[in-house]
């Protein structure tokens, strides 16, 4: 395992020993040490030892690599096993839980956060908000919960004063969706007292530095933690802990979590409450008990919200129940002073509970229905205290202890005692190693009636004072015989331990108190609250004095029942460890104390996992469960196999893949010796996996392809028979409709057309096309040739200028010959016969197209008079004051082309062939606003193509022309006064005055 590290780094993991001895075992662990390799394995129990410096070992980029890998291929690390357990849920679908223990300072909390990180990573990879919200959640809560838990000591500045114990929920898909803590024994000693050299909590320190000064004058308190008696111990140190940052990210955080202002407010002011607490004085003046700086105390009554006098009154005064009566007993200073530790103790260890209770308010799982979403699997990570030994050991350090031992002894359950019995059990061959067994340590303490913990609450529930001597004498009566339990009393020569006061318990001595009461009136006070937080937090203060009746629990009882229920929640997940270990009590990065970490290793029996590992099986497991999760990778067993039992399946199976010499039969379950085997198991369980899905989705898509083929075959169909159903029904409406056409005044030309479908809309508009083309032709057919001649040049002046001009005339007969009637010139108009006459001897045209009266501009510049003569064969330019004289002709097949402006205006420039262009304006109409553009535009065109001759048609504004060669341009511009059209000569050719609006 773990072969990516070189042996200049040891040996990777501890089974890969040459000889398994305690010498070879601390020679490895301190080369990986000096060499900055700080994690190693014992099978899948990893061994941390705390390097007490920043390692880049923990980024994005690092987590990647062990993403999904299995504990063999990466180098030893927290996140192997955090993957592992991962693995193992999402797998298995079973609860895991990741272990981690040691001495206080060996790096506990610090591994558990950087298990939380990682799972936090890995999971989620389509960032749905709501699993974003939880696992922001989760991480958050480590950042309040160490402000609040956490407190430098002499072995580490970042020590975690109570137990926690975390569940993270995960969905069927793996991600988390909700989590629950548990937390276990607050040293709440800590708040009123500090060994020299520590620090109380974090929180004291962070809100006297880093609060901002408008919130420390509301809560009457001062940045120097020396002012303040409880902690004052701790503010005289020196630390390189930033206190104003961190209260800066612990507010934040509380925030993202979702504590209101309110709450927040709440808890700086219990905290300055606990603060003034302890300096409030006590004095005698006779008989009677005073506080002797008033002052404070309508400090804390503001800060609690609650009447001065009842504050007072609580501090100084114990009411009593007797009977029915009720009195009030006065304190003496001592009882006082008792009374204002004990409530500064409840208040911050209430305090922490219900920030706990917050916290998982807000991270538990919603909304989860196991019906809906199958079930719901969890990874729980215990980070509890740390082992430690001093001179004199306290009672919370003796529950700490306790703790500790508890634990080691489900370890030795779980990986060593279980392991031997299994094989045992099983009918496998075994060498038995021996271990120390550590569970007659643990009912030396929790055993009923004879523990200490039973004898200790027998001693407090004794009538009148309870002592040490009467705690110790109870112990030496029921413990003298015991092997692991000795007082002064019972070795009198050993002079470790004072008379009546100490006791040893295997090598450790304590000397406890258990009785912590607090008074009665102090939980009305807390109760009777204006602040809705601060009265949530004291439910029993509701109770008055005479119905508190039943004794509660001693703080032995309670730490000893949640621990069993600890273990036990321990004891029915998957198990997954870590063992951390201190290397020296300075905090050096290079000093690796051999003593100190032998002690630890033994204490830990990580020698002896060690041996049972190498002499053991990496894994085991029963034959069906074995078979439903490998039976893919042998013919002979998938997808069911014809044999006699599993076992011999699971036989036929390992036989096939060659690990027949690697692995035991047992009765109910296979044992796998080395992780290799399994390891290489699950490769090939992931490539068949691979293929088995590859096939399942051939399968299902051809099957998926089949019936949408179905479906769209079926819908083509019913698709086909509605088309022909519309087109069918589109030509019965068309043909109801168009049936008597050929009878109707305007032949269907008011028949609305019915709505095609969409496949029939180009056919559609061919039949309008048709239909169009018909009713044109049932119109013409009717015509004279002279009509037929009017609509074809209507149709050609139509063609060249619809659109680009407004008025064609079209609606009016087109005479084309205007000089020959009289409405233009009545008086000239016989004159104008005759010449013409003349014309059509000597030219032999055939017919007139075109006549009118003209303004024309010549090439000297010169604006006349004129009239033009357009007949088949020539264009003619006459004089209207001579009586219509010829000037000049034109024969037609010269001029090549026309061009009109868009405008109403009469300019027609007639293009010739020699570049001599007429420019012209027609004039003299009747009515006077007649436009004959049009007209003349039409028949020319009309003409041409009889003759299957080209005319180019142009419209434009200005107007390109030649005269005698020479380039110009025709240009209209209206006039306001301009009473007739006119050409006047400009810079670039000729200007056309026009009459303006």
């Amino acid at each position: 395992m773990a072969e990516h590290e070189s042996l200049e780094f040891g040996k990777a993991d501890f089974v890969l020993l040459d000889n398994v001895s305690m010498e070879e075992f601390m020679a490895n662990l301190k080369l990986r040490f000096e060499k900055g390799r700080i994690y190693t394995y014992i099978g899948e129990v990893v061994v941390s030892v705390n390097p007490y410096r920043a390692m880049n070992i923990y980024g994005r980029d690092v987590i990647e690599q062990y993403k999904g890998r299995e504990l063999y291929e990466r180098p030893p690390h927290l996140f192997a096993i955090a993957d592992a357990a991962y693995k193992a849920m999402k797998r298995r679908n079973k609860d895991t839980c990741i272990v981690i223990s040691g001495e206080s300072g060996a790096g506990k909390t610090e591994a558990s956060k950087y298990i939380m990180q990682y799972i936090a990573a890995i999971t989620n990879p389509n960032q749905r908000a709501e699993v974003e919200r939880v696992k922001n959640m989760l991480l958050k809560s480590n950042c309040v919960l160490e402000a609040f838990g956490n407190a430098k000591t002499n072995r580490n500045d970042n020590s975690s004063r109570f137990g926690k114990y975390m569940d993270i929920n995960f969905d069927f898909k793996g991600d988390p969706i909700g989590g629950h803590i548990n937390n276990y024994l607050l040293e709440k000693s800590r708040v009123i007292f500090q060994q020299e050299g520590e620090r109380s909590f974090h929180s004291f320190y962070q809100l006297l530095r880093g609060a901002p000064d408008s919130l420390l004058r509301s809560l009457h308190i001062q940045k120097d933690p020396k002012a303040y008696n409880f902690i004052k111990v701790g503010g005289q140190l020196k630390s390189c802990i930033n206190d104003g940052a961190d209260f800066k990210a612990v507010a934040d955080a509380m925030k993202v979590i979702g504590f209101t202002g309110d709450e927040i407010q709440t808890v700086y002011k219990i905290l300055a409450t606990i603060l003034h607490l302890g300096n409030l004085t006590f004095g005698v003046d006779g008989d009677v008990t005073l506080i002797e700086n008033t002052k404070l105390v309508s400090v804390i009554r503001e800060l609690l919200s609650t009447k001065e006098e009842n504050v007072e009154k609580a501090l100084l005064y114990r009411t009593v129940a007797t009977g029915r009566d009720v009195i009030e007993k006065q304190h003496t200073t001592q009882e006082a002073n008792y009374g204002r530790d004990a409530l500064a103790k409840a208040m911050y260890e209430r305090l922490f509970c219900w920030i706990v209770s917050r916290i998982n308010d807000i991270i538990e799982v919603r909304n989860y229905d196991a019906k809906i979403h199958g079930k719901n699997t969890v990874i729980g990570v215990l980070d509890i205290y740390g082992f430690e030994i001093f001179q004199n050991n306290s009672f919370e350090q003796f529950c700490i202890n306790y703790c500790n031992e508890k634990l080691q002894q489900l370890f030795i359950q779980l990986v060593l005692k279980q392991e031997q019995e299994e094989y045992q059990r099983e009918g496998i061959p075994w060498k038995h190693i021996d271990y120390f067994n550590n569970q007659i340590i643990v009912d030396l303490v929790e055993q009923q009636h004879k523990g200490i913990f039973a004898v200790l609450d027998e001693a407090c529930m004794n009538v009148g004072k309870v002592t040490d001597e009467v705690f110790l004498q109870g112990l030496n009566t029921k413990l003298a015989k015991h092997a692991h339990y000795t007082s002064r009393k019972l070795s009198p020569t050993d002079k470790s331990l004072e008379f009546d006061r100490d006791f040893l318990s295997k090598t450790f001595i304590y000397s406890g108190k258990n009785k912590d009461t607090l008074f009665q009136d102090f939980k009305r006070l807390l109760y009777n609250s204006s602040n809705p937080v601060l009265k949530a937090m004291w439910p029993e203060g509701k109770l008055r004095i005479t119905e508190v009746t039943k004794r509660p629990l001693t703080a032995a009882t309670l730490f000893k029942n949640s621990m069993i229920s600890l273990v036990e929640n321990l004891a029915s997940k998957e198990p997954y460890y870590v063992r951390c270990i201190k290397p020296n009590d300075v905090k050096s990065p290079l000093l690796f104390e051999h003593e100190r970490c032998r002690h630890q290793v033994e204490y830990l029996g990580l020698l002896e996992n060690v041996r049972v590992r190498r002499a053991g099986f990496a894994n085991r497991q029963t034959y069906p469960r074995f078979l439903q999760r490998y039976k893919m990778i042998s013919e002979f067993t998938w997808p069911n196999h014809d044999l006699p039992s599993d076992k011999d399946a699971v036989k036929r199976l390992l036989q096939g893949c060659g690990f027949d010499h690697d692995v035991a039969y047992g009765k109910t379950k296979v044992f796998i010796r080395t992780p290799r085997t399994l390891f290489s198991l699950e490769e090939q369980r992931a490539e068949m996996v691979q293929r088995i899905v590859l096939f399942l989705q051939k399968v299902w898509r051809g099957t998926i392809a089949r019936m949408r083929y179905r479906r769209m075959r079926a819908a083509l169909t019913i698709l086909q028979a509605y088309r022909r159903y519309k087109v069918k029904s589109y030509i019965r409406e068309v043909n109801r409709r168009f049936k008597n056409v050929r009878s109707m005044k305007d032949h269907g030309r008011h028949v609305k057309w019915p709505t095609p479908p969409k496949v029939l809309r180009r056919f559609e508009e061919a039949l309008k096309s048709i239909h169009s083309r018909w009713w044109a032709w049932t119109l013409i057919k009717g015509l004279s040739p002279e009509e037929t001649l009017q609509v074809r040049a209507k149709v050609a002046g139509l063609e060249a200028l619809k659109g680009q001009r407004a008025d064609l005339g079209l609606q009016r007969a087109w005479e084309g010959n205007y000089l020959v009637s009289r409405r233009d010139s009545p008086d000239t108009a016989a004159s104008f016969t005759l010449v013409s006459s003349d014309l059509q001897r000597k030219d032999k045209f055939m017919r007139v197209l075109f006549s009118c009266n003209v303004r024309k501009i010549n090439r000297f510049h010169k604006s006349e008079n004129r009239a033009v003569l357009i007949t088949d064969r020539h264009l003619y330019k006459m004089d209207p004051l001579k009586q219509y004289k010829p000037m000049k002709s034109i024969p037609l097949y010269n001029v090549t082309g026309l061009s009109v402006s868009p405008g109403k205006d009469q300019l027609v420039v007639f293009h010739t062939k020699d570049s001599r262009d007429l420019v012209v304006c027609l004039q003299g109409m009747v009515p006077a606003n007649e436009s004959r553009i049009g007209e003349l535009v039409g028949t020319l065109l009309s003409h041409f193509k009889s003759e299957k001759r080209k005319l180019q048609v142009n419209i434009a504004s200005p107007i390109q022309c030649s005269m005698n060669g020479r380039k110009c341009t025709v240009i209209v511009e209206p006039k306001i006064n301009q009473s007739q059209p006119d050409f006047t000569k400009s810079r670039s050719g000729y200007i056309l005055a026009v009459p303006g609006n």
